[in-house]
This record gives C-alpha cells, structure tokens and sequence, in this order.
C-alpha cells in the first residue's frame, strides 16, 4: 500500500520581489553610467504579429527599460512580413551603432525559421542568450550572453541560498530555450551548480519514479499542471516554468495563467516553490536587462 506523501511547510520563491531588487541594481548602475558621462544602454524589440503572450511580455519588456533608465525601441510587423524581410531588419539591428542589444519575440510565424532568425543576430547583441556562439561560450565555460530564463533560474537559487553542490536536479522538458541550457549551468563547477543532473523528456520511462528523487525539481515543458503530488519529493524544491493560458470564463481577461506544475498539490510538499505567475516570468526580464547592460558595456564581448 503506497502512503500519501508528507506534507511541509514551504517558502514562496518570490520572482517578481527578485527581480525588482535586480531592476533597482541596474537603475543604479545606469544612473553611474550617466554620470559619468557613457551612453545609456539601448535595448530593441521586434514583434511579429500579435499573439496575446508575446504582446503582454514585449510590453512588460518596454515598461521594465523604463523602469531601469534604459532607452527602448518596440518594431512591430504584421505575419505576413516574409523571412528575408525580417532578416534584413535584424541585419539592420546589428549595424545600428544606437542599439546595444535586441531580441526578435518567440514565436515567429510558420513560414519563418526562427533558427536563421537567431543566427543572423549578431552574438553580441544576442541579449536572449540563443545564439550557437553564446550557447557554445556557456558550455565551455567561457563569458557569455546567457539564455535569460535559465540565468533566470539559478540566480533564484543563489539568491534565496539554496544549497546546489552535489543535489539532485531533475528537469522535466529539454528545450534549446530552458530545460537543456539550465542543465549545463547547474551541472557546471559553479556556486549554485555542481548538480547531478538528469535531463527527462517526452521519451523518459518512469518519469514519476525518477522526478520523486529530485532534490530540485524544474519543470520546463509546457503543460499546465502536469506536475502532481506523486511526482514530488517531500521537501523538494520546485521551479515552475510553465505560464500556460487556460480558459478561465471567472476571469475578467477570460484567462488564468497556469504553471507546469499543479501548485495546490504540490506546494504543502516542498520547502520553497515558485508561484505562477510572480515566479520565473519576472527573472526573464531581469535577466534580459541584464544581458542587455553587460552588452552595453562590452563585458563578454570587447567593443
């Protein structure tokens, strides 16, 4: 007979409280960047089409380079723009002396690759942290524009000072975007890191058998509350991902936003968990401006 997990009492990883305290850093530094004279890091937005998801975090994107000093561009363009259009503009982008980082807003449309797309954005104005160069300097443990999410990530972990060295990580959902590149940080000789890492997907066998060993769990593969209670160790802690648009008619937007991760579930078993929203989605954007002012000062790459 299989007996109901133990309950905990569990802290709320607060994303959004972090990431104010990170936009309050950066305010800081660019206000000394002024002062002394520098430019004011400038950071641009290409929007395609207007997808309800990517139009609330472009905007947010606008609203926190306020917040921070930066100067921002917002470029918006129908779905109907063709791929080589759009790569002219990106190509545009890299030689605009005025624009120290861009990003061109996942999900593109159909009949645009959005491979070619990350590999025209010149590395160092890649402040998403996708391009080959910058993933490739990440796994060689060279300085480099990190994936914004999973930067995202660890620097929760370092600051709420989550013990990593020698934890068991599992992470649920391998893209080139979270899950892969988080697992290369937090595996690598780093503090948080030294993880041992286990990387799950759609073709894992057991997956429950093997999330309820993880120390640390992350859930990062898009699928509003796929994450049980069986799935969870007691006192584990839980990073959810996922921000999902769920039907929600009590909703005055008609939606509620869900995590991968069944939070009324799995909360009383962990030790800390991240809310959705309020967790993950508010380092994104910290990160990116971080990304973005390291770009401006030329840190990874010399200008």
């Amino acid at each position: 007979m299989t007996t109901a997990p133990e309950a905990t009492t569990y802290r709320l990883i607060d994303g959004k409280q972090t990431a104010e305290a990170i936009k309050e850093e950066i305010a800081a530094e660019v206000q000394a960047l002024k002062a002394a004279g520098h430019k004011v890091p400038h950071l641009a937005a290409v929007l395609v089409g207007h997808d309800g998801g990517s139009e609330t975090y472009v905007r947010n994107k606008v609203l926190a380079c306020e917040r921070v000093g930066f100067e921002s561009t917002l470029i918006r363009y129908e779905d109907d723009i063709t791929e080589a259009e759009l790569l002219a503009r990106v190509e545009a982008l890299n030689q605009d002396t005025r624009i120290d980082g861009f990003i061109v807003q996942l999900p593109l449309p159909r009949h645009i690759s959005a491979e070619k797309v990350i590999e025209a954005i010149r590395p160092e104005k890649d402040v998403d942290g996708f391009h080959p160069m910058n993933i490739g300097r990440m796994v060689a443990g060279l300085p480099a524009l990190l994936p914004a999410t999973p930067s995202g990530i660890v620097e929760l972990l370092r600051r709420y000072e989550l013990p990593t060295d020698g934890k068991h990580c599992v992470i649920i959902g391998r893209s080139n975007i979270v899950g892969t590149p988080v697992s290369i940080l937090l595996a690598k000789n780093l503090d948080p890191g030294n993880c041992t890492v286990t990387l799950c997907h759609s073709h894992t066998q057991n997956l429950a058998e093997i999330s309820r060993t993880a120390d640390i769990l992350v859930a990062a593969l898009g699928r509003p509350e796929f994450v049980r209670a069986d799935m969870v160790k007691p006192g584990a802690v839980v990073i959810d991902v996922g921000t999902t648009r769920v039907e929600d008619a009590t909703k005055k937007s008609g939606y509620a936003l869900k995590g991968d991760v069944c939070f009324e579930e799995v909360a009383p078993l962990t030790s800390y968990i991240t809310p959705v929203p309020g967790g993950v989605g508010p380092m994104t954007i910290a990160m990116l401006l971080q990304n973005t002012l390291k770009a401006a000062k030329g840190e990874v790459y010399a200008r």
